[in-house]
């Protein structure tokens, strides 16, 4: 989900802020954006979070600032949602393939 105006969170959600500082010097704007709160708990997602407390800090206002692209931040989506679905299909099997939990934040 993404939103450009005030966003009403839904419970189970998470308002995020995704842009980089010189992206919005250069006009390019930061987006928001909804992410379901499962996200905080994927590894992927926490690497994230340690490089958004690393910029920002504990304590800011507003949605939580994420200190990446607009296009990282899709694909850290997609693969954590590739990987969801992709463990949700074995499961029934119990068999887990996991992706690699390794990314590189190009912007970052």
């Amino acid at each position: 989900m993404q939103e450009d105006k005030k966003m009403k969170v839904k419970k189970g959600w998470l308002a995020v802020q995704v842009g980089l500082e010189e992206e919005e010097e250069g006009g390019s704007s930061s987006q928001k954006f909804l992410i379901p709160i499962s996200y905080l708990y994927h590894p992927l997602f926490k690497t994230l979070l340690d490089e958004a407390y690393d910029v920002y800090g504990y304590h800011t206002n507003g949605p939580l600032k994420l200190p990446c692209s607009v296009d990282d931040f899709l694909h850290l989506r997609w693969r954590i949602e590739k990987e969801s679905s992709h463990s949700n299909q074995h499961n029934v099997n119990h068999h887990q393939h996991r992706l690699p939990h390794a990314l590189i934040f190009h912007s970052c």
